[in-house]
């Protein structure tokens, strides 16, 4: 390499790549310690666990979106957009795909960087287990994308279900939620809020109660099963009053058109099917660059977050398997990504000094699952109690719209939370509750 500075190249912009490159920068970039770069595949970055809001309408991205180009502009680092193809590790490249305009033309050629350091962070897609009928009917809600692409389609039933002739006994409309995790749940009560929402802007044909089923079906014996049964319970005690249908203990083995059929027989209508079942890394991950991978395809790391294969070589969130302190793996949620994110900046930093790294260890600071505008619950762990809290109600929202500033926060500053603050207030004077179009 040639240059008088070590380059840190750190791939996926989600909320542990994006407070990376931000905090490295500041630490290193500003210094000039080292260069930082940060590629996406997108333009803009959305916070992850707002998709399910993005998907009913009840959020508009682009009150807090952040332009990548800017970001990096304002921070000190340097953005480069593309998607990961491949990795030369014997030359430290990284190889980016050609990236293309809407119309399919060639925007950029395929490139190259040349790294000293590199991060992976470029999360995870959902796992559809091989089932048959998801890819083509069912819809995925891991990007911004998906869940825009998610909430067009919603317009669309709903506006043929306002012209439905009425039918006793059967619903204009059924969403079905394939996953009782935290999205399939959130995403259950965000649909039952915005029915009723676009039921007062006219399409009053369509009744939340009679003329819409949301179903969730999941494949464990409780919703949220990786969360405390209390928890659960408590979740699903919110769905029953917003009459969302729960199926637990239930496998689908089939997606259709217009219906899902489970492996006890029953065949669901749907009009809209959501796959929120299972996560796995990208498949372009699998043993690239030679690095080890899982049958998942995340990167196999040392509890450093160093690949085991190559110490220049890290991944953190989702698309890593990091091995904790009691022989459990570090979990698939944004509170790892962002502990995650926080140690490897002080690791990178010792890396470069030539001192020894820090394991990598998770602190649960609880969950927390929002349901629309009707309640949230959750579970907080750590200084607040020995065990843990079980919270619910106003509590929990206003713990849960705290999570959300916090991210906000570590990634744009105090300043700026306060005004995307400011203009989510405005906004909700001036827009539509739930975005029509």
């Amino acid at each position: 390499m040639t240059q008088t500075v070590p380059h840190i190249v750190i791939v996926g912009g989600g909320a542990g790549g994006l407070v990376l490159a931000t905090r490295l920068s500041h630490r290193l970039g500003r210094r000039q310690q080292a260069r930082i770069t940060l590629v996406d595949a997108e333009r803009t970055h959305v916070w992850k666990p707002v998709l399910h809001q993005l998907a009913a309408g009840s959020y508009d991205s682009h009150a807090e979106e952040i332009e990548y180009l800017a970001h990096a502009r304002w921070h000190g680092f340097t953005f480069r957009q593309g998607s990961l193809a491949g990795l030369d590790r014997a030359r430290r490249e990284v190889v980016l795909a050609p990236l293309t305009g809407e119309d399919g033309s060639e925007v950029l050629p395929e490139r190259r960087l040349e790294y000293d350091l590199l991060i992976l962070a470029v999360g995870s897609q959902t796992n559809d287990f091989g089932t048959p009928g998801v890819a083509e009917h069912a819809i995925r809600l891991d990007t911004p994308a998906t869940a825009r692409r998610f909430h067009e389609r919603l317009i669309d039933a709903c506006l043929r279900a306002q012209n439905l002739p009425p039918a006793p006994g059967r619903p204009r409309m059924a969403v079905t939620l394939i996953g009782g995790g935290a999205t399939g749940v959130e995403l259950a009560a965000e649909l039952h809020e915005a029915a009723k929402v676009l039921a007062s802007y006219g399409l009053d044909r369509v009744d939340p109660d009679a003329d819409l089923t949301i179903t969730v079906v999941e494949a464990s014996d409780r919703i949220l099963a990786a969360l405390p049964p209390r928890l659960s319970e408590a979740a699903r005690r919110e769905l029953a009053q917003l009459q969302v249908q729960v199926l637990t203990g239930e496998r689908v083995t089939e997606v259709g058109p217009d219906f899902v059929a489970l492996k006890s027989g029953k065949v669901l209508p749907s009009t809209v099917t959501v796959w929120a079942a299972g996560v796995k890394a990208h498949p372009f991950l699998h043993e690239i660059g030679g690095l080890e991978t899982n049958k998942l395809n995340q990167l196999v790391v040392h509890p450093t977050m160093q690949s085991t294969r190559d110490p220049t070589v890290f991944a953190l969130g989702d698309c890593a398997a990091c091995p904790l302190p009691d022989g459990s793996w570090a979990p698939a949620r944004a509170q790892s990504a962002y502990q995650q994110a926080l140690q490897l900046a002080d690791n990178i930093e010792r890396f470069l000094k030539g001192r020894p790294l820090h394991p990598y260890v998770f602190r649960d600071r609880g969950s927390l699952v929002s349901l629309a505008g009707y309640s949230s619950v959750g579970s907080l762990m750590g200084s607040l109690s020995h065990g843990s809290l079980f919270i619910e109600g106003q509590i929990a929202k206003w713990m849960y719209w705290m999570l959300h500033k916090r991210h906000q926060m570590a990634v744009s500053g105090v300043g700026r939370m306060l005004l995307i603050t400011l203009t989510e207030m405005i906004d909700r004077v001036r827009r539509p509750r739930i975005k029509l179009h």
